[in-house]
């Protein structure tokens, strides 16, 4: 076994800087001695260091960011107790939303036990492997002895969501909508219907902002919790109600807020009728409420309501809680999950709600008129706020109580990591998908006798976000569509070569279009079987409202019968490409990698130009680097000579654009490389986003090498320039790439008016 340095060995397990929050990172394992560093002999020296100190297990190991998501099964969904097994895809996908939104790592663990006396045993050992526990879908009153016993016997921040998420969520909204009608919580008369882990959890931590416990009426199944029933465990008799009141009906009577965490349609019109004025009514069960959205809204017209339905304003949804609360309990590496984090979240959630929203929430909603309001408590899931407001509020609350092993003590820094951790724009595609689904378009697809086109037309018909033309031989299109059984009943099917009036048609058109370009009417009736140009014409007609292809087909002659039938758009000279690297950090925008082979430094201020309107286009701000293979004129010669002009130039046309160079490419993305040796730039404080290749050569080469060897996931390539929306697929394009471009194409058209690409 060879030997390894005992201080390489330990830099091999460990990656961190002094204030800043430890990473665990991934290393290449490609030779011998990284082997040795990585197992043995190398990995003895952090086991030693962690033997002489528990604590350095956050240090070498990726503890401090890996969460248990641990069930039984006892209490699934609205499934009830389908046991660990059947619960396994529901702890996967909390897993999802754990690393989706808050950037950590978690196991998954389904125990096949109820007793909780061994439930407890069995997750207290696991205690040196996590960083946290994040307790699931356990039926009460089990899941109140669990995590009470948990909490007490782990030194690790231990959740059960279903109590605490929906407690903190709804809080929030509940403070707001307070705020709206303009009562005081301790003021407020409240019926609670259901009894459960997650009643009980919200009713206290209403307690804890100020409403009074005997203006609580709670009910379970057998209704009121009242002093003459014998039935009640030591969890529901804190409630019994001090107050005459035996029916939901009598309960109803006057009160300010009903708070539903029981079963659907238990709560008629006429109750909600005797309501208190400006009633508040959070109906939560799901997927159907405790009365329908529609059916209270009719009832009265100064209702303020909230659901767990993502189709009806103010959804209460755990994801806007329990990835943000681990997150900062993780990273000041608290020892619990207390009161103080609880309500520190609620506040930053109910707060948020007021700050203006973004314009890059009010694209993914397709809603401009998103603002704090009745029908505006608490923010989207989708608002990229969300970890830089509760992370830090949680963790500061960890500080403040006490529970915290860790200081964090430059905030700003805190929150540019919390940005970097989980690379925040990675929401990007789903921002654009989501606005696509609000208005889809027509799609033509000029290669459907292909698998992956199928596929892809089935999932964004499916989705809603585009309606398919399918081009191609109809019989071909239809015996794949059956091997496949794929449903794509609905779809338009075209065949060219049977559309000989069609044909006619938009050959006419296309002569009237190249007739002093060398074409002629031959011509263009021959270039109408050619799918391409058909699709194109169709698109140029109105007859589609975008158009996809380039699948099959080499990219230059694909694009040569969009740019002859659709064209350019006025004002533009050039087309050109662009590929979105979704790296770790945040979205980079390449360009030209798909069009112009040398550009002149006049066409590389057009592109520059229209590379920044895309990067627009996807509500990032463009910080534009003009590459070269020298940094500020180190080296003549033709590249950078021309690169330079083109940044002169640029400069002078477009006055308000973050840009600079000509720089090379590991200069433009780093930022302490900048701030070092070339404090002056536009670019040195944040480095750049976007990068304008100097050649077609060089910008096709690396995004192809950051796709292969890096493992970067690419979008694109997005055509820019175009008159009407026309997006060409990378050649062998996934099915999740053609769907992503599809999304692209049709928020393109979307806004073809207004924010083109």
């Amino acid at each position: 076994m060879s030997k390894v340095n005992r201080e390489d060995a330990l830099a091999y397990h460990l990656e961190g800087k002094p204030g800043k929050i430890e990473v665990i990172p991934t290393k290449m394992v490609s030779t011998q001695h990284d082997l040795a560093l990585a197992y043995s002999p190398g990995v003895a020296e952090p086991c030693k260091e962690i033997h002489a100190d528990k604590d350095n297990a956050y240090k070498y190991t990726a503890k401090g960011n890996l969460v248990g998501v641990i069930s039984n099964g006892t209490a699934v969904l609205g499934l009830g107790n389908i046991g660990p097994d059947a619960s396994k895809p529901v702890m996967e996908g909390k897993g999802v939303l754990f690393k989706k939104f808050a950037g950590i790592d978690v196991f998954d663990i389904e125990i096949d036990s109820t007793d909780p006396e061994e439930f407890i045993r069995i997750v207290k050992s696991l205690e040196p492997t996590f960083g946290g526990i994040n307790l699931e879908d356990i039926k009460a009153p089990e899941s109140f002895k669990i995590e009470v016993a948990l909490k007490e016997q782990m030194n690790i921040p231990v959740m059960h969501d279903d109590q605490h998420g929906t407690a903190i969520i709804s809080a929030a909204a509940l403070l707001n909508a307070l705020e709206i009608t303009g009562r005081k919580i301790e003021e407020v008369k409240m019926v609670m219907s259901g009894a459960g882990a997650a009643a009980i959890a919200c009713a206290k931590l209403y307690i804890a902002l100020g409403l009074k416990i005997d203006n609580i009426v709670m009910l379970d199944r057998e209704g009121v919790i009242h002093p003459g029933r014998n039935d009640l465990d030591i969890y529901k008799a804190q409630f019994v109600t001090t107050r005459s009141i035996r029916t939901l009906a009598e309960a109803m009577e006057g009160a300010d807020v009903f708070v539903g965490l029981s079963a659907a349609n238990v709560l008629a019109p006429e109750l909600v009728k005797t309501m208190a004025p400006d009633p508040i009514i959070f109906a939560l069960a799901n997927p159907d409420p405790e009365i329908s959205y529609d059916v209270a809204m009719a009832t009265r017209d100064d209702l303020i309501m909230a659901t767990g339905r993502s189709d009806h304003p103010n959804q209460v949804n755990n994801v806007l809680g329990f990835p943000y609360i681990f997150r900062g309990a993780l990273d000041v590496r608290a020892t619990e999950i207390n009161e103080a984090m609880k309500l520190a979240a609620v506040r930053a959630l109910a707060a948020l709600a007021k700050e203006p929203v973004p314009d890059v929430v009010l694209k993914a909603y397709s809603d401009t008129t998103i603002n704090f309001g009745r029908t505006y408590l608490i923010p989207k899931p989708l608002d990229t706020r969300l970890i830089t407001t509760i992370s830090p509020a949680v963790a500061q609350a960890a500080m403040e109580s006490g529970v915290a092993r860790k200081q964090i003590t430059d905030w700003e820094a805190y929150e540019h990591e919390l940005r970097e951790r989980i690379g925040i724009d990675q929401k990007l595609m789903t921002r654009i998908t989501n606005q696509a689904k609000k208005d889809p378009k027509t799609v033509v697809f000029t290669e459907a006798d292909n698998y992956k086109i199928l596929k892809a037309a089935q999932i964004v018909k499916e989705q809603r976000i585009a309606q398919p033309i399918l081009l191609g031989n109809r019989e071909r299109i239809e015996a794949i569509i059956a091997e496949n059984k794929m449903d794509l009943q609905g779809a338009t099917i075209i065949d060219p070569f049977l559309e000989d009036a069609k044909r006619a048609e938009y050959a006419e058109l296309l002569f009237q279009k190249r007739q002093r370009k060398g074409l002629t009417l031959f011509d263009a009736e021959r270039l109408m079987r050619d799918r391409n140009y058909f699709g194109s014409m169709m698109l140029n007609s109105g007859e589609a409202d975008a158009l996809i292809s380039g699948l099959t087909r080499d990219y230059s002659k694909t694009i040569v019968p969009a740019l002859q039938a659709v064209g350019v758009e006025e004002g533009v000279n050039k087309v050109a490409g662009m590929y979105i690297i979704l790296s770790q950090r945040e979205p980079l925008f390449f360009a030209d990698t798909t069009v112009n082979l040398n550009p002149t430094a006049d066409e590389l201020v057009d592109i520059i130009g229209l590379t920044a309107r895309a990067v627009r286009f996807f509500d990032t701000e463009p910080r534009v680097a003009m590459l070269s293979y020298s940094n500020f004129g180190s080296v003549r010669g033709e590249v950078p000579d021309k690169s330079a002009e083109a940044v002169r130039k640029a400069k002078q046309r477009y006055p308000g654009l973050l840009l600079d160079g000509e720089m090379q490419a590991n200069t433009a993305l780093n930022r302490n490389l900048l701030r070092e040796h070339y404090p002056f730039s536009e670019l040195a404080e944040k480095g750049a986003n976007t990068l304008v290749f100097p050649n077609l050569a060089s910008g096709n080469i690396a995004y192809k090498v950051l796709q292969e060897i890096g493992g970067a996931e690419v979008i694109g390539p997005v055509l820019m320039g175009m008159r009407k929306p026309v997006h060409i697929l990378q050649l062998g394009s996934s099915i999740r790439e053609i769907v992503n471009i599809v999304s692209i194409a049709v928020v393109d058209a979307q806004n073809y008016n207004n924010q083109h690409i």
